[in-house]
């Protein structure tokens, strides 16, 4: 039985450039940053969770190129819970993120949504009390 997700994959154009944007704009700290041959190994997660972590990946042919920014598609390609949407939402658009939607309320929780330096998108979700 599988019991949960360790990783997720963002592919990107620049590892140093990701990892400074999760860590500085989205507050994630790094978690394992490690030189396998050729490739570098770079995970993150929000700091204190170590459940799942964003494997920050270099693409490795022109269709993962082109999939850079728009693995999503038209949807957000994650959902993170957070304590306090509309507070991150303030201190992460004052850092620089682009939000694509305003922190909105309904009854089964709040949201906000946001793309990160590549496109992204994000929902950020606050759960009712």
């Amino acid at each position: 039985m599988i019991n949960y997700l360790s990783h997720l994959t963002i592919l990107v154009k620049n590892q140093d450039e990701a990892l400074k944007f999760y860590t500085e704009k989205i507050g994630f700290e790094k978690h394992t940053d490690a030189q396998f041959g050729q490739m570098r190994w770079l995970t993150l997660n929000p700091k204190g969770s170590q459940n799942l972590e964003f494997a920050l990946m270099l693409p490795e042919s022109q269709e993962d190129l082109a999939l850079v920014g728009k693995q999503g598609g038209s949807f957000p390609l994650a959902c993170m819970i957070t304590d306090n949407c509309k507070k991150d939402y303030q201190e992460m658009k004052s850092r620089g993120v682009e939000f694509i939607m305003e922190p909105t309320t309904e009854e089964w929780g709040t949201q906000a949504v946001f793309k990160d330096l590549y496109g992204n998108m994000f929902n950020m979700v606050e759960l009712p009390k």
